[in-house]
């Protein structure tokens, strides 16, 4: 018998639902917020505002591109958290209405392991296009930037985490700086391919095993274009392509180092990343690189699989429903999940 899940993602300002049958996606659509661009970053009440003027559409699309009907759907997995409080509460509730509604089951699905899971989504009828357990994942996002440990679909442990900032953050925020507009990641990717590397250093932190610190980064960066400027207030425009080139090359260093360290502490070859700045082309080539060297079994997302997506929140409610992992109708969300 075939199981389909109806998926909701509503953690930060993208409102998305998806279809997933038995591990294949069948839908995926994502309604996106331009209105946080013109302030620099999400603004929470803004967000909550619009996925309750998107959910409806987006689901109603997401069913019909799938070819299926309501009364197909076996249960109807969501994002419990984390993320944004507002954002979360209406894919909740929708999510919870539809599911009484239907009498089916409900399934809370964490976001940073449905991240991870996004690589086990089912492409040919072998399944050997997926990881094989132990899987070790860098999972690299504006809030997020861990190393996990996956021991089975449903058992994960975080092995490595930052101990202040995201790798994200450190992308916005620096480009915020060089006058870029947000999300700056996208930006100082593309401005990075157009300049060199080597023309700028920047320090790295210290700090030991597995855990990973961006704040230093970010302050040192700011002082660094602080002291350029007072010499040439033209720098940042005379140099942007460059300074973007070694930001990114520093933020990555400082990532695969610790994704070596981690597989050779645990002896895991099965890698990938995930998470929106597994996006980035830089860190797609330096984890192929790596992985050819030493011989890893390299995983690397679909562009539309990076950023957040019901796809991913769709195939875990799938293992979780294989498993019989069921919430009840006073399930709440958490921002801190």
């Amino acid at each position: 018998m075939s199981v389909t899940i109806l998926a909701i993602e509503s953690s930060c300002d993208d409102t998305s639902a998806a279809v997933i049958r038995d591990g294949y996606v069948l839908s995926n659509l994502i309604a996106g917020q331009e209105v946080h661009r013109s302030y620099g970053g999400v603004v929470p009440e803004l967000a909550s505002r619009a996925h309750q003027a998107n959910i409806v559409p987006v689901v109603d699309r997401a069913i019909k591109n799938a070819g299926i009907k309501p009364e197909d759907i076996n249960a109807v997995a969501f994002t419990r958290g984390p993320g944004l409080l507002g954002s979360l509460l209406v894919g909740t509730s929708f999510s919870k209405g539809f599911a009484l509604a239907r009498n089916i089951p409900l399934i809370e699905v964490n976001h940073l392991q449905a991240h991870v899971l996004a690589h086990f989504i089912k492409k040919n009828e072998e399944g050997s296009d997926i990881p094989r357990f132990p899987f070790l994942c860098l999972l690299v996002s504006g809030g997020h930037t861990r190393i996990i440990l996956m021991k089975s679909y449903l058992e994960m442990e975080t092995i490595g985490n930052t101990i202040d900032d995201a790798a994200g953050e450190a992308f916005d925020k620096c480009g915020k700086l060089m006058g870029l507009p947000y999300p700056a990641g996208p930006a100082i990717n593309k401005l990075a391919s157009e300049g060199s590397k080597n023309v700028f250093k920047f320090s790295k932190p210290v700090v030991s095993g597995l855990d990973f610190s961006f704040s230093g980064l970010k302050t040192s960066f700011l002082y660094f274009l602080r002291d350029r400027l007072r010499e040439d207030p033209d720098f940042i425009e005379k140099n942007k392509s460059d300074l973007c080139a070694s930001l990114q090359h520093t933020i990555i260093n400082i990532l695969i180092d610790k994704l070596i360290k981690a597989s050779l502490s645990t002896g895991v070859k099965e890698i990938g990343i995930a998470g929106g700045v597994s996006a980035n082309s830089g860190l797609r080539n330096e984890v192929t690189r790596e992985g050819k060297k030493r011989n890893w079994n390299v995983f690397i997302p679909e562009i539309s699989l990076t950023t957040d997506n019901a796809a991913m929140i769709g195939i875990t409610g799938y293992y979780k429903y294989l498993a019989n992992d069921f919430s009840g109708q006073d399930i709440t969300p958490l921002a801190r999940l």
